[in-house]
């Protein structure tokens, strides 16, 4: 059972590595394409952060231009 897991683990995860060509998959690999997989998650999750806040901040500087535009605008209609 173990080894068919393995299998379905690395087709799942890599097809060309899972075994289609008849080689037995070993726990090193399924633990290395696992692991690999893990550190992918974690620079996703890294450089969605940093996306979300670069995000903020752009929604931020913009409120502050859009108010900005405001008092200029009511700055001109009282001139005129």
């Amino acid at each position: 059972q173990l080894e068919a897991f393995k299998t379905r683990v690395m087709q799942v995860c890599s097809p060309s590595a899972a075994g289609s060509t008849g080689k037995s998959v070993t726990e090193q690999q399924v633990i290395e394409k696992v692991r690999q997989i893990s550190d992918e998650n974690q620079q996703s999750h890294e450089r969605e952060k940093s996306l979300q806040k670069e995000l903020s901040s752009r929604v931020t500087k913009e409120k502050e231009v859009s108010a900005n535009i405001e008092v200029f605008k009511n700055s001109l209609q009282k001139l005129q």
